[in-house]
């Protein structure tokens, strides 16, 4: 093999007895690698293959530095010679599971991620030069103007969804490019054909399942593994040399990858012809093929090409500048305001349901009177509007959901931090959320015949705004712990639940168990300030006519006697809490997403109980900080 110089900004990477173990109560730890050894050098395209489960993905993984929490890794990753991290801008991860903003067009998810990837400092029509140039490089000048679509209504096709995801991780030109799966559909061969003419002062690895033979010719190196052991590793066009020296000559005319992995694909245990009369198991083949590597001259030049490129010890890894904090805070703003306006799921179905039940509630309390029936009228219809319609602003789950799965990808990629999508998340839902509260909340509130006043109704609007925010805070909260979207749904409706029970309607402050109930549950509940800012609003300065007793009975009485309501501090310091814990519950959020990585494995591996899965969103490719 030829010598390697690292030129200026280029990227070798290389891995030496490579052992990766995944670990579980149930079965204890399970070696998924075992002592691989290769490399990956610019202006070529290494592709790793195998059947499903030979650890093509653990391996990509791996050398990206993106393994979960579950798993310990031995052996030596270097990048130009050097223990480095991949530095933001330098390399960039190619997910196998296309997640994007399924209500954007092509050129607006392109023309987003292009804002927020690249640095300030660059001109706004140079960053959509870029853009329009990668959208070009991969075939896509025609679907510019379509939605992406997804659940919510047909878009693009698989296959160019697997283009927009190359195209928004190469906008800021890396050096070295990971790729799971990169081929699907019919234009594979294009997208293939493109990635691999840009290996120019480029380093490019592929796990890949079954390539066909126009995709297979385009390699230049091969990484062949099988139950997480090298079969092979060289140039692409020797293995099937290789196989043929082995005793497994690939037939004339038959796609060499379909060859290699029905010979070392063990899930099938079958009799494979050695010769024209001896027929040997699939495991007996896989060994013998293993041994004719690990004894032959490849594996003897990779193991010197390994220890070359480590001692020469090349250039350290520079960080690229990138938008700063402000403007990524606000294009994410944007974006996510324009996602919010195009999804149904998100508010105006919500909106809608909100009026019919708003309308429900004044019919069914119109013009509630000032009798002394009225009091528990009022109390229901009060409760109602801080219990349930806050409720169902769960609602917008799973589209949060799909958001949250963008962020964690573009996080994952060095993209932007966890603050920018906090922060954007708020600010894109504030005038969503004043909508929803605001229309209904008059609906409701005037056709009940509440009291009058602009005040009055204004601290309504704003009390349902605030518990609505808080309900959508908790339950991204959920979001960014349970691994799954069903589990999500349930944990956030048995929280409001449960906090519902403690707010002091359903039973009474004074009577609630004092252990968990009434301390600490109906303190931290928001409910119990939700209520009593509502009743406050409505009762003081009240008047209600006891028609038995003929006489007046105050607001105020009615509070602290049947509502055993605190009336010692102002409706106002009710609203301040409330306040108060949605910027608690949006802190809350930003440290569980910081720490998502972690506490979503955890999780997972507690409730399946079984070997947990390599997954390539666990662990940062890029050291980020928000």
């Amino acid at each position: 093999m030829s010598e390697i110089v690292p030129q200026n900004g280029n990227v070798l990477l290389t891995w030496e007895d490579l052992w990766v173990t995944a670990s579980s109560l149930k079965d204890g730890n399970k070696a998924i690698l075992k002592g691989l050894t290769g490399y990956a050098r610019p202006g070529e395209l290494l592709a790793i293959m195998g059947p499903s489960g030979c650890g093509k993905s653990t391996l990509l993984d791996t050398i990206a530095g993106r393994l979960g929490s579950s798993t310990r890794q031995s052996g030596d990753i270097l990048i130009n010679g050097r223990k480095q991290t991949l530095a933001y801008g330098t390399s960039a991860y190619v997910t196998q599971e296309d997640t994007l903003m399924a209500t954007l067009t092509v050129k607006e998810a392109v023309y987003y991620s292009a804002e927020l990837q690249l640095p300030n400092s660059m001109p706004k029509s140079e960053k959509k030069q870029i853009a329009d140039m990668t959208m070009k490089e991969m075939g896509l000048q025609d679907a510019m103007e379509t939605r992406i679509g997804g659940w919510i209504g047909k878009g693009i096709s698989g296959g160019q969804k697997r283009r927009v995801s190359i195209c928004l991780e190469i906008l800021t030109r890396p050096k070295l490019l990971f790729l799971d799966e990169p081929t699907s559909g019919a234009a594979s061969y294009y997208v293939m054909k493109t990635i691999a003419s840009q290996c120019q002062g480029r380093t490019i690895i592929a796990s890949i399942h079954q390539p066909s033979t126009e995709v297979f010719s385009l390699f230049h190196s091969l990484c062949l593994l099988s139950c997480g052991r090298t079969v092979y590793f060289g140039p692409a066009s020797a293995a099937i040399e290789f196989f043929a020296l082995s005793g497994y000559p690939c037939p004339t005319l038959q796609n060499p990858s379909d060859h290699f992995l029905k010979t070392i694909n063990s899930d099938f245990d079958q009799d494979i012809e050695q010769g024209p009369t001896s027929r040997k198991s699939t495991e007996e083949v896989i060994n013998i093929l293993i041994k004719s590597y690990s004894d032959s001259d490849k594996y003897r030049a990779v193991q010197s090409q390994v220890a070359e490129i480590c001692k020469q010890e090349g250039e350290l890894l520079e960080k690229r500048s990138r938008a700063s904090f402000t403007t990524q805070s606000l294009v994410l703003t944007k974006r996510s305001f324009v996602n919010m306006s195009r999804d149904l799921g998100y508010y105006w179905m919500r909106l809608g349901v909100y009026i019919v039940i708003a309308v429900g509630l004044g019919t069914i309390y119109y013009d509630v009177g000032f009798s002394y029936t009225s009091i528990q009228s009022r109390g229901s219809m009060l409760m109602f509007v801080a219990t349930f319609i806050t409720f169902m602003a769960i609602g917008g789950f799973s589209s949060f959901v799909e958001e949250l799965k963008v962020f964690q990808r573009e996080k994952l990629n060095g993209h932007y931090g966890s603050g920018s999508f906090v922060i954007a998340n708020t600010l894109s839902a504030l005038s969503y959320l004043v909508l929803v509260s605001f229309i209904p909340g008059a609906i409701a509130y005037f056709l009940t015949g509440l009291q009058g006043g602009f005040e009055h109704f204004i601290y309504f609007a704003l009390v349902l705004f605030t518990c609505m925010m808080l309900v959508e805070s908790l339950m991204m909260i959920v979001a960014s712990i349970v691994p799954n979207f069903l589990m999500g749904l349930i944990s956030g409706a048995g929280i409001q639940a449960l906090m519902c029970l403690s707010g002091g309607f359903f039973r009474l402050p004074n009577d609630l168990p004092r252990v968990f109930w009434k301390y600490p549950l109906h303190y931290v509940a928001f409910h119990k300030y939700a209520y009593q800012g509502l009743f406050k609003n409505e009762f003081e300065g009240l008047k209600i006519h006891d028609e038995n007793m003929k006489s007046l009975i105050k607001g105020e009485d009615i509070m602290k006697y049947k509502w055993e309501m605190d009336i010692d501090y102002s409706k106002w310091v009710d609203l301040a809490i409330l306040l108060g814990m949605i910027i608690l519950y949006r802190l809350l959020f930003l440290l569980f997403v910081k720490a998502g990585e972690k506490v979503k494995p955890a999780v997972r591996a507690i409730m399946s109980n079984s070997p947990k899965q390599i997954n390539s969103a666990e662990t940062p490719l890029h050291e980020f900080s928000a």
